[in-house]
Parts: structure tokens; C-alpha cells; sequence
């Protein structure tokens, strides 16, 4: 059996880049301007693929976090 790093490391980055996508995917009112509260953006439920996208993206940060918090711990 190999070392738990050659397992957990690539685990890492590999959930690391499907949560950027998945967070580049998710549309919203973007625009510089609404980083600084220029727009008033009404509150509208997520629908569809924006929903399952948000919730893939939930599940990811859950993995990502989970699986940093073993490598401090188990990998030596």
C-alpha cells in the first residue's frame, strides 16, 4: 500500500481545481462595481444547474477542508 501522501496530495489538488471551476461557473451580478455595493442586487433563489452547483460546491470546500485537516495530521 502506498504512503498516504501520494494518495491525499494529488486528492488535494485535484478538489482544489474542481472548486475553482465550480465557483468560476457560478453566475451572478458580477462587476467591479458590486464588489463595493454598487448594485441592489434582490435576493432570488438558486434554480437548476446554479443550485447543483452551489451545493457541488459546498460538498468540495467540505472535502477540500476535511482532507488538509488529515495531511496535518496523519501524513508524515
Amino acid at each position: 500500500m502506498p504512503p498516504l501522501r501520494f494518495i491525499i496530495y494529488p486528492f488535494i489538488i485535484v478538489v482544489s481545481i474542481l472548486l475553482m471551476v465550480s465557483i468560476l461557473l457560478q453566475q451572478r451580478g458580477t462587476g467591479l462595481g458590486s464588489a463595493f455595493g454598487g448594485e441592489g442586487n434582490v435576493f432570488a433563489s438558486r434554480r437548476g444547474v446554479e443550485k447543483v452547483l452551489f451545493m457541488f460546491s459546498i460538498v468540495l470546500t467540505i472535502l477540500l477542508f476535511s482532507s488538509a485537516i488529515i495531511s496535518i495530521f496523519f501524513v508524515k
